[in-house]
């Protein structure tokens, strides 16, 4: 650059570029100055890149996260309960057991301790603990190359993200990820104590219990608001690890970390020290819990709940929705049931199935410790009843046994067996010593009695008349061993506890009680029906053909009045969803249900309106909302005002004419007065009406009865059909158990008289077999029997009798293809092949058989 002097310089004076030359120098710090550019362009283009990856890693990880909208009505699944009657706890219905419990209904103390010891910061933090993290990592860092499993820096926020939004615990970088962007979603979306709350309900804490009220149920028997301090803490200490510090199993390590718990509650000052050193004295002891349910002997009760819940509102609701369901179950009917169905069944096992031996034999040794260490490696068999115990005989020839009593500490018992059941025993396959039995110790000290397993199965239910609310249900002999409900499930023929319902179409035509049908000899093609007594009794009125349970009576009965009015009638009251129109049927060659028949019985007993059984009163949600209620019987308001006030109002159909239901009823009563049914009304001083059942070849043994509001029916047979024995007909086998039932259940309550409906006259009169009561309509006469004319018993047809499906000969009539008769094999349905026996013998008053219309 050329100066105003011409000189073209500056003034400065330029060194050389280099020692010994005389170049020009270069500027100073150039070095510096281009390591400085050269660093803040790699960094700025680091940093762009490295923005870059991150955001793209952002989109990837952020792209499939759910959203977390959905938590601002967060519902958690909580289990439903089942009550009794008598609201108690009957069964619990849960895939996880939780009890929700509202934020503000958690204790502080509770709270805190959580908070002591997973997320100390809660409060303070937006979602993410930075300093947690630097400090697990640097952990991880120098623990890296040992078995250490890396230390975790969740708060509670990314707890709740991964529980109820990721659903993994997989260890991953990822995951931690995901895990941190939720979390912060979630702090932008909930208050603190929103989440906080999701927590403490949501985390699982071992024992089966999720939730914290769950868990203090579980461990301590107690409500939360009833937890003290170290109670609190070691629920705190539990969400680390609830297998490595169960109380049970490792007490040692569950005390060490709850007391580190109550430390960490005292630095946060939410107890004193003084409290900590208290807290952390007292010994970890946790309470024995028995979860509520089911209530003793209604598994099939709680079962066929459950099944009616599912189907109606699906599994989810039922086991997750939190529902309380009231049901018609009376617990100590329910009881009394129970017992006495085991009690025929083993009477009839008894008399029937002989000893037949014991189920396991071990090496006795002559010390107590050798057999009781022996017996206690016995598996017991699923189906004994809970009184009974396993033992070993210790000598055969003088019936000593031992047992084992309790479970902490064992307690080896001995006692000889009674001489009854010794001698019993001997007359089946006897005893050696060694062999593992079942026994009942005695109450009274007197011996312990030899108890097996029955083979032969029943059911039974009570349903009250009016509402149609079944009170108890059984459905075998041990729901253990077998949950398949033999009250509702089996379809089974009711031999001749159908009859009331032919002779009910009857009374609907206007046939009176005291009509005479002729009790002879007939035939239809190749069908020869008999009475059981194979005897005859000529003219016979139609109350003394009920209460003696005759057959042929009531094959001309129905011959009379035709089976589609009898068919009909079986299927508007749901006893029958289908019945062929063949005279057989009216003995009872169908199938129905315990249950489906004791609705049958108690339409009649309710005046002839129609009782569909329930087994659930009414259905509530979480909220305590009703949301669903049996219907059959309503309030109204009377007189249209409201000072008339509400009255009850039956809103079911009128089925039949309460006069005919009256005139069966009637007809009934005698049936258990002086008929089939003595043995069943036994020692009950109270109105009962009811019917023998027997199936053929004896396979079914059933009894159907009332009182005016109490209904039970009871069946006993075999699951795959077979003969209960020559002469084990209904009254005798099913009688005694309805008679345990209905003393029991009749005991508490009111002497009640059958209603007589307005216009229907109650009359004595001689029926030509004694003197009989009976119901009688306006233009009845007690005592007439009246000309039918011949009716459609002079001119049936094949497809009236079933003739054309008839076999050749009796023998071949349960295999033949195309029977009305013929029913599914055992093997895929419940129902049994209506086979004809041996011609039975005489039997004694008492007896009845239905013979499936095929004798």
């Amino acid at each position: 650059m050329t100066l105003a002097d011409g000189s073209g310089r500056d003034g400065r004076i330029d060194g050389p570029s280099r020692p010994g030359t005389g170049g020009p120098r270069r500027p100073r710090y150039r070095m510096v100055r281009w390591l400085a550019g050269t660093t803040l362009a790699v960094l700025l283009l680091g940093g762009g890149t490295a923005g870059v990856v991150a955001w793209r890693e952002y989109e990837r990880l952020s792209e499939g996260l759910p959203t977390v909208d959905g938590l601002r009505t967060y519902q958690p699944p909580v289990m439903s309960r089942l009550y009794s009657g008598d609201d108690q706890v009957m069964a619990e219905l849960a895939a996880e057991r939780r009890i929700f419990v509202p934020y503000s209904a958690i204790p502080e103390r509770v709270r805190s301790a959580f908070l002591a010891a997973e997320d100390q910061k809660f409060f303070s933090h937006g979602g993410v603990d930075p300093l947690a993290i630097l400090r697990a990592g640097l952990t991880d860092m120098m623990m890296h190359g040992t078995k250490h499993r890396p230390i975790g820096a969740s708060t509670i926020t990314q707890q709740v993200a991964r529980i109820m939004l990721l659903g993994s615990n997989a260890v991953s970088i990822d995951r931690k990820i995901k895990e941190a962007l939720l979390a912060m979603r979630l702090e932008q979306t909930l208050s603190k104590e929103q989440i906080l709350e999701i927590y403490l309900n949501e985390i699982y804490l071992g024992e089966g219990a999720y939730g914290i009220a769950a868990a203090a149920q579980t461990y301590f028997n107690k409500p939360l608001d009833q937890l003290d301090n170290a109670e609190a803490a070691f629920l705190g200490a539990l969400p680390k690890s609830p297998t490595n510090y169960n109380p049970h199993r490792f007490v040692q390590a569950a005390t060490n970390r709850r007391n580190w718990v109550l430390d960490r509650m005292a630095d946060l000052r939410v107890i004193t020290p003084e409290e900590a050193r208290a807290a952390q004295l007292e010994p970890l002891v946790p309470a024995n819990f028995t979860r509520p349910g089911p209530v003793p002997a209604s598994e099939w009760f709680a079962e066929e709940v459950r099944r009616e819940l599912i189907e109606r509102y699906g599994i989810g609701t039922t086991m997750e929705g939190g529902l309380s369901v009231h049901t018609s179950l009376d617990s100590h009917l329910q009881q009394v049931a129970t017992t006495a169905l085991r009690d025929g069944l083993l009477r009839y096992d008894r008399a029937h199935g002989g000893w037949r031996g014991a189920f396991a034999h071990v090496d006795a040794g002559e010390t107590t410790g050798d057999w009781a260490n022996a017996l206690a490696h016995v598996t017991p068999p699923v189906a004994m009843l809970e009184q009974w115990r396993v033992a070993v005989v210790l000598s055969a020839a003088t019936g000593r046994v031992g047992w084992l009593e309790g479970r902490d500490p064992v307690m080896p018992r001995t006692g000889e067996l009674l001489a009854r059941d010794r001698a019993w025993m001997r007359s089946g396959k006897g005893i050696q010593t060694g062999d593992v039995l079942l026994v009942e110790p005695q109450a009274d000290g007197s011996g312990v009695a030899i108890r097996q397993v029955p083979r032969v199965e029943g059911a039974l239910a009570t349903i009250d008349v009016h509402t149609g609310r079944v009170m108890a249900m059984v459905g075998g002999w041990s729901f253990r061993e077998s949950q398949f409900n033999r009250a509702t499930q089996a379809a089974r023929q009711p031999g001749s506890s159908f009859k009331p319902f032919v002779y009910l179409a009857a009374m609907e035509q206007g046939i009176s009680p005291s009509q005479k049908f002729d009790d002879s000899p007939v035939s239809y093609g190749e069908w020869h029906p008999n009475n059981y007594e194979k005897d005859f009794w000529g003219p016979t009125t139609l109350h003394d053909a009920l209460r003696e349970s005759r057959n042929l009576v009531t094959i001309r009965l129905a011959a009379q009045i035709g089976m589609k009015p009898v068919a009909a009638l079986a299927q508007t009251l749901g006893l029958a969803h289908s019945m062929p129109l063949v005279l057989p049927a009216a003995l009872g060659a169908v199938e129905t249900t315990v249950l489906h028949e004791a609705a049958a019985y108690a339409t009649i007993a309710n005046d002839g309106r129609l009782v569909t059984p329930t087994l659930v009163d009414d259905i509530k949600d979480r909220n305590g909302n009703v949301i669903w209620r049996a219907d059959s019987i309503g309030w109204q308001q009377a007189g249209g005002t409201p000072a008339d006030g509400p009255q009850m109002v039956d809103t079911r159909p009128q089925v039949v004419s309460a006069a005919s239901a009256s005139q069966i009823v009637a007809m009934m009563q005698d049936v258990i007065r002086r008929g089939t049914g003595v043995r069943a009304g036994a020692g009950i001083d109270r109105p009962i009406a009811g019917k023998t059942g027997t199936s053929q070849d004896f396979n079914d043994a059933w009894f159907a009865g009332f009182s005016p509001d109490l209904v039970t029916v009871v069946w006993v047979g075999f699951d795959t059909p077979q003969s209960l024995g020559k002469n084990e007909t209904g009254g005798v086998i099913a009688g005694p158990i309805w008679n345990q039932v209905m003393k029991a259940a009749l005991a508490t309550r009111p002497r009640l008289d059958f209603r007589v409906p307005e216009g229907v006259q109650l009359a004595r009169y001689d029926t030509g077999m004694g003197m009989a009561i009976d119901a009688f309509k306006p233009g009845q006469v007690p005592g007439i029997s009246v000309d039918l004319g011949a009716g459609s018993g002079m001119a049936l047809t094949a497809a009236d009798t079933g003739a054309e499906n008839m076999p050749d000969s009796e023998t071949d009539m349960a295999t033949t293809p195309g029977s009305p008769m013929a029913v599914p094999d055992a093997t895929t349905s419940a129902g049994h092949a209506a086979a004809p026996g041996a011609p039975a013998a005489s039997q004694p008053s008492g007896g009845d058989i239905g013979m499936g219309g095929l004798y």
